[in-house]
């Protein structure tokens, strides 16, 4: 299937690790041009280098923290400079499930922390998003996806589940706001992911079971476990990026406000 992104100019934010430069890698081989975006230099620059050989499409690596609306205005408006414009943007620069201070119990919780927690992650997204509007209006065409978790979905983390929850509402606002102007805004729900800390986190989960190496993963994965989903498997990070880049693409108006769970099917709650 042609997703109708060839030639289209993207920014991720958290581009640099993880998900975000697995969602970068798979708008470069779609045939967009991306800007990723991260605060450590070093990482940023060796990503952007790794992606654009691989892929053969530009990939502009550009350090800034969200948290700073200065630094943001800035970065989106270097991006669209250099790329020639702006049609994407994915939002996926934020830590994996918050900071340790703030997420539970509530007598522990660090206000600071929590406050710090939502800046990246919901302000930081509202400040991007903020920023690159003006310029998908000027093509008539846009494309906004945020990566959220399912911390959301279930109690017990503080703050990745309140500032989950709350980029699922910014997503749905902003469908509802800029939808008019050819723009669509939807939200990702990833559960576990294979990213590059997947090798220690499964080591330290193997050292809690008592077991080593894919056993880890078979018993944490398998569809009776209470961490199990569906599949039997963690998802990778690669087929998170496949959904983000589907609703990156052409073939996605009709979708637009919504939330897409991508956990291998993970829990027996049914939403309707």
């Amino acid at each position: 299937m042609d997703l109708g992104l060839e030639g289209k100019r993207a920014i991720v934010t958290g581009g640099s690790l993880g998900i975000g430069k697995a969602i970068a890698r798979e708008l470069a081989r779609e045939g967009a041009d991306v800007a990723i975006v991260a605060r450590t230099k070093e990482t940023l620059e060796a990503a952007a280098r790794e992606l654009a050989a691989e892929t053969r499409r530009r990939v502009i690596p550009l350090v800034a923290d969200v948290t700073s609306r200065a630094q943001v205005d800035a970065m989106v408006g270097q991006a669209a400079a250099q790329l020639g414009g702006l049609h994407i943007l994915v939002n996926s620069g934020s830590p994996p499930g918050g900071s340790a201070t703030a997420t539970g119990p509530i007598e522990s919780v660090v206000d600071e922390d929590l406050l710090q927690d939502f800046n990246v992650k919901y302000v930081g997204a509202l400040r991007c998003a903020r920023a690159a509007i003006p310029y998908l209006k000027e093509h008539g065409w846009g494309r906004i996806i945020n990566i959220s978790g399912t911390n959301a979905r279930n109690a017990g983390n503080l703050s990745g589940g309140a500032r989950n929850t709350s980029l699922v509402h910014l997503t749905k606002t902003l469908a509802v706001q800029v939808g008019r102007f050819g723009i669509t805004v939807n939200c990702i729900h990833p559960g576990i992911t294979r990213t590059e800390r997947t090798p220690r986190l499964l080591a330290a989960r193997g050292k809690e079971l008592g077991i080593e190496g894919a056993d880890v993963e078979k018993a944490d994965f398998a569809p009776d476990s209470p961490r199990g989903n569906a599949i039997g498997r963690m998802v990778d990070a690669a087929e998170i990026a496949y959904v983000t880049a589907f609703l990156a693409s052409d073939k996605a108006w009709a979708i637009s406000g919504e939330l897409i769970v991508a956990t291998g099917g993970a829990g027996r709650s049914v939403y309707y």
